[in-house]
């Protein structure tokens, strides 16, 4: 027999999820049958799957070891180690027992598009194991990870849960919208109103690239085009100018950014979309602007920064982070740029 003690980052789930967690090549067809002639138990009883786990629950599994272990998965914990120790530039800037939150360099993955890939993803869970926040064997029904996704060659702030209630206070938020989030970009031109964008995004998968309409533009789209309305989304865009420079490779504004919505490249597609793209962005923006401002600045990626989060009121157990603003200081390259004013 195999006795399994529920966690605290094991609470709070439903049994039967737990167990494809603990026994992820075993069918659910496999696992309902081995609760229904009890050689699964919960506390010592029959149970059908769908009862919340409990801290200190006790789990049997009336299986030979060899049985479990072909069940089981084995944790590698080698792609953990090796993302902390090859991934460079990554900093904390926020941690307590709940969540962490990192400052991600432009050209790192927020999460892993390929089996190979290294992301901060891996690098979160390579942090917790080599500093003894968490042990290989928890990996097996719980994986800290990244909440908000940021762009490749997008930098700044991002959420992660070390917990499983941290975890999905984070996603709470983010769905409700009650985390604002903040960023600053550097655009096309000078720009100097406050201006909040709306209209609509569709995305090309084919390509991984958006379309903005306006509201005018969107209403006046024909019939058969408004057969496919479904596949645009609603979209909100809030900006403020910081401050317009003159360079030698010509005038920019750094702008800060609440995103009221939050779809894929929302923020460089709507900023293109009123002719103020974001310098760097050769998928959006201006082709001989972006390469003045690589020559002169060896800008290569769009310089777009995810710089605030302001948290709401949080209960227990979030006390150490509730109604707190957390700031993440523009990259190198960008200070360089806004520092070469002429």
């Amino acid at each position: 027999m195999i006795q399994k003690i529920i966690k605290e980052n094991e609470q709070g789930q439903r049994f039967d999820k737990y167990l494809h967690k603990l026994l992820p090549n075993a069918s659910g067809s496999f696992l309902y049958k081995m609760l229904r002639k009890k050689n699964i138990t919960l506390n010592g009883k029959k149970a059908e799957g769908s009862e919340k786990l409990n801290l200190n629950d006790s789990i049997e599994l009336f299986f030979a070891d060899d049985t479990f272990l072909k069940f089981s998965e084995q944790v590698d914990e080698t792609q953990f180690l090796k993302a902390y120790d090859k991934l460079k530039g990554i900093q904390i800037i926020y941690e307590d027992d709940q969540v962490i939150l990192l400052d991600k360099p432009s050209g790192i993955l927020s999460q892993k598009a390929e089996q190979e890939d290294l992301s901060l993803n891996e690098w979160l869970i390579g942090y917790l194991l080599r500093n003894d926040k968490m042990q290989p064997k928890e990996l097996t029904t719980f994986r800290p990870s990244v909440c908000n996704r940021l762009d490749r060659n997008t930098s700044g702030i991002v959420l992660c849960g070390k917990t499983l209630v941290g975890t999905q206070m984070l996603s709470e938020l983010l769905k409700e919208r009650s985390l604002h989030k903040f960023y600053r970009c550097i655009v096309e031109g000078k720009m100097n109103q406050d201006v909040t964008l709306e209209g609509y995004l569709k995305k090309d998968d084919k390509t991984n690239k958006v379309t903005v309409l306006n509201d005018k533009e969107y209403e006046l789209m024909n019939i058969e085009e408004k057969n496919l309305q479904d596949d645009f989304q609603r979209i909100i865009t809030k900006y403020k100018p910081v401050c317009c420079y003159q360079t030698e490779a010509g005038k920019h504004t750094l702008l800060e950014i609440e995103l009221i919505t939050g779809k894929t490249h929302q923020i460089r597609a709507h900023l293109a979309s009123v002719n103020h793209p974001i310098i760097g962005d050769y998928k959006y923006g201006n082709k001989k602007v972006n390469d003045r401002y690589k020559e002169s600045f060896g800008v290569c990626d769009q310089l777009l920064h995810a710089y605030r989060v302001e948290f709401p009121r949080l209960t227990s157990p979030f006390e150490q982070i509730s109604e707190k603003t957390i700031v993440c200081e523009l990259p190198d390259l960008m200070l360089k740029l806004l520092q070469n004013e002429v």
